[in-house]
């Protein structure tokens, strides 16, 4: 039986990037450009304004806040007097706006981006377009030193969003246009290398059609933009295309934010769908936190463009006991 998470926030933009710190929750507010801290028993904390749009949240060893600015295409560090600090640049790098970023334990940055303008072709286009070959593009997850230096650039890949470091010590990231969990290994000195699919979210045959040129792909391709339409998307089961992740406190298996549906899903490694969580809306990042570390929480969106988002405040962040 599918559970379904309750509505603990709204009037959001597009709340994002979930994190559990000291004790709290914070995110990112995509629409609005701000860092929210948020103790579940009082109102928002507003932490910090971003210029270019505030994205990706993490923290160095000695507690100082890293924050992703998407259009401005740079890591911001927040000191401890409340000044805005540019600690990595990706403006050589990134293809599109800067998205997600995880900061490990060493406090080693990995950010993704975009890798193209998306919202200005999802304005114009169905998200299914995207596949005609020959096809979206790539970029490369960069990966920075504490000290804000590049380490180095991974393999190519599509759209990549919401990562983990598992158990075993392997990176693995949503790769949302390629609707798949990679996982890397971690290189002595950080860097990501040896990519291979950690759990397919879409069948190989449909992957294959919507790739594929001529009528065909294009057929596949007029089918698959149905799943634009809401009150369909939210029928069906597959695909699923990863944004936020998380482990789950059982430290093997993946929960995965759909940004096609109001869902969170937990996946074993190969793919396998364990469980799912119905949220209200399409859901664009989920975090396992609380006290215990027994809380889920969804951020979910009723759209993920950031101007129309920053007009309807119809974003909230959603709650289930595990």
């Amino acid at each position: 039986m599918t559970r379904t998470a309750t509505v603990e926030l709204s009037g959001l933009g597009v709340p994002e990037s979930l994190r559990w710190h000291d004790g709290a929750l914070w995110f990112s507010d995509l629409a609005h450009g701000t860092v929210h801290r948020w103790d579940g028993s009082g109102g928002l904390e507003t932490i910090v304004s971003v210029p270019g749009r505030a994205g990706g949240l993490g923290w160095l060893p000695d507690g100082r806040l890293l924050v992703v600015s998407m259009d401005g295409h740079c890591v911001y560090r927040l000191e401890g007097d409340g000044r805005l600090v540019e600690h990595a640049d990706l403006r050589e790098i990134a293809g599109g706006p800067v998205n997600d970023m995880l900061v490990d334990a060493q406090g080693r940055a990995y950010v993704g981006n975009f890798g193209f303008d998306y919202h200005a072709f999802a304005r114009e286009h169905a998200n299914a377009e995207l596949y005609a070959p020959p096809g979206p593009p790539t970029t490369p997850i960069a990966c920075f030193a504490p000290d804000g230096s590049l380490i180095g650039l991974s393999a190519p890949t599509l759209f990549p969003n919401g990562c983990v470091v598992t158990a075993d010590g392997s990176f693995v990231v949503a790769e949302t246009l390629a609707m798949r969990l990679t996982a890397f290994t971690v290189k002595p000195d950080g860097g990501l290398a040896d990519p291979h699919t950690w759990a397919p979210l879409i069948s190989p045959l449909l992957w294959k059609l919507v790739n594929r040129p001529g009528v065909a792909g294009w057929v596949t391709r007029r089918v698959s933009a149905l799943l634009d339409v809401p009150a369909i998307a939210k029928r069906s089961s597959s695909p699923i295309a990863p944004d936020g992740i998380v482990l789950d406190p059982d430290g093997e298996t993946i929960w995965v934010a759909n940004a096609l549906r109001g869902e969170c899903v937990r996946v074993a490694r190969g793919g396998a769908v364990l469980d799912r969580i119905a949220t209200s809306q399409r859901t664009l990042s989920c975090l396992v936190g609380g006290a215990d570390g027994r809380t889920m929480y969804a951020a979910t969106v009723p759209t993920d463009d950031p101007k129309r988002a920053a007009e309807l405040n119809g974003g909230r962040i959603e709650r289930i006991r595990l």
